[in-house]
């Protein structure tokens, strides 16, 4: 049976990592990229377990094993991943209902990903939930980025409820990210 959860133990974290490593666009063939999906932040050990301390992820476990993550990434860690740090400058600069984005109470969804096997399950929508039930009284904003080319993503973003507000090119990698923000006050 599958559980949705927050992450309560070192051995969550790691397989959140186990997990992560399974799903990273250089481990996964071009062709399910495009039908599945992928992750392109590979986060270090250390700071995800600093994020889940100072906001627990939510997690879908079957049994005793992550097969869905969705990472809780608190503004102060915007220096910690310098992959998502176009996000959070992009964040700075953002308008939302004629107000600053960060004017609002909001924070970023770090990466999602649901392994293989588990998908078309629901898990994603239902982890989403499980978020907005934990952290729906302390923040207005849920905000993303999304690789334009990760079209599963957008498609299930959208279908939860995230709208997109803005579009920015990241030379990093090389391509433009589409940034998504779910209103829970909407």
């Amino acid at each position: 049976m599958i559980t949705i959860t927050t992450v309560q133990s070192d051995a969550d974290v790691q397989g959140i990592l186990t997990l992560q490593q399974a799903n990273l666009r250089k481990n996964v063939p071009a062709d399910v990229q495009l039908d599945q999906g992928f992750v392109t932040v590979e986060h270090d050990p250390a700071v995800l377990a600093r994020m889940n301390q100072a906001a627990p992820s939510v997690i879908a476990k079957d049994g005793d094993t992550v097969v869905g993550y969705c990472l809780t990434m608190l503004p102060d860690f915007a220096d910690d991943v310098p992959e998502l740090k176009p996000l959070f400058d992009s964040i700075g600069e953002l308008i939302y209902h004629g107000q600053p984005v960060h004017s609002y109470p909001y924070y970023v969804m770090g990466q999602v990903c649901v392994g293989t096997g588990y998908r078309g399950q629901q898990l994603f929508d239902r982890m989403y939930q499980h978020q907005r039930v934990v952290y729906g009284d302390r923040y207005q904003l849920l905000i993303t980025d999304i690789s334009e080319h990760n079209t599963r993503s957008l498609r299930a973003h959208a279908r939860v409820g995230f709208a997109p507000i803005h579009r920015f090119y990241d030379p990093a990698i090389g391509e433009d990210w589409i940034v998504v923000v779910w209103d829970w006050q909407a």
